[in-house]
């Protein structure tokens, strides 16, 4: 299991990391609490988290904590913004990582669907960014890692708007909040070996985007939590992707668009 070794030990905290129980979410939580960190894990699925939560409790002598809830209820999503608000229970630092993606296009998807997808991936986001930041200016200190991809540099359909709207909210909350003691970072993956893929029934070995393409889970969180640590407001991680992030700066989007399909079968 690989650590975020030359990343500085946090002296305490606590870390909510909400989908905590597979990808990108998984490997924060391995890797936050290596480094020391006592965890609130949230996914949809209690088994899961309460299987987690054991292990990473046994490996590394922290506290865990779990909350089973999904995040396109309204109700559901209220209990894990009233942790994330507590007083007396601070959180350090949130990572918003939950999500999923929508493997056809915008009209052959449901609207229900696609709202679904929306209230995951921007509502949760406002919400759980708001109740954090509240609780955290009032301290002075702490910290929201917002899970976003290189797709919001790219016209993808409603996913890529989505991520847009992460990047942006992300960017403004890091400037706004920054002078108050708390830090906003946006990271940006391309494609991850992961579940995420998977559920979507792409994988690195038969999905349509080439192997350079597809980055390490393990290299990923490393990166993003030492980028972290440094300030950076965006953390693209990997050469490839830092490239292909300045040409899309370049390159007019209608010609961008055509390479929609990519990662797709």
């Amino acid at each position: 299991m690989a650590t975020t070794s030359g990343t500085p030990r946090p002296a305490s905290g606590t870390a909510l990391i909400t989908g905590a129980t597979a990808g990108i979410g998984l490997t924060f939580a391995r890797q936050l609490a290596a480094q020391g960190y006592d965890l609130v894990l949230v996914a949809r699925d209690k088994g899961r988290l309460d299987e987690v939560a054991g292990e990473l409790s046994a490996q590394h002598g922290v506290r865990t904590e779990v909350l089973a809830a999904d995040l396109s209820d309204r109700a559901q999503l209220a209990t894990v913004e009233d942790r994330v608000a507590s007083a007396e229970q601070p959180i350090d630092l949130l990572v918003n990582n939950a999500g999923f993606g929508l493997k056809h296009r915008f009209l052959d998807n449901s609207a229900d669907l696609e709202e679904q997808m929306l209230s995951v991936l921007v509502t949760a986001v406002l919400r759980l960014s708001h109740a954090a930041l509240g609780a955290m200016t009032a301290r002075g200190s702490g910290g929201i890692i917002n899970v976003s991809s290189v797709a919001a540099f790219l016209p993808r359909g409603t996913y890529s708007a989505a991520k847009a709207w992460v990047n942006s909210f992300s960017e403004w909350a890091a400037t706004e909040y920054g002078p108050r003691g708390v830090h906003v970072m946006a990271l940006c993956p391309g494609f991850t070996k992961t579940e995420f893929h998977e559920r979507m029934g792409l994988d690195a070995e038969h999905g349509s985007a080439p192997a350079w393409m597809w980055l390490d889970v393990e290299d990923l969180v490393s990166t993003a939590l030492k980028d972290f640590g440094r300030k950076k407001i965006y953390s693209v991680p990997s050469a490839q992707y830092k490239a292909i992030v300045g040409v899309t700066r370049a390159i007019p989007r209608g010609v961008l668009q055509r390479f929609q399909s990519l990662g797709r079968k």
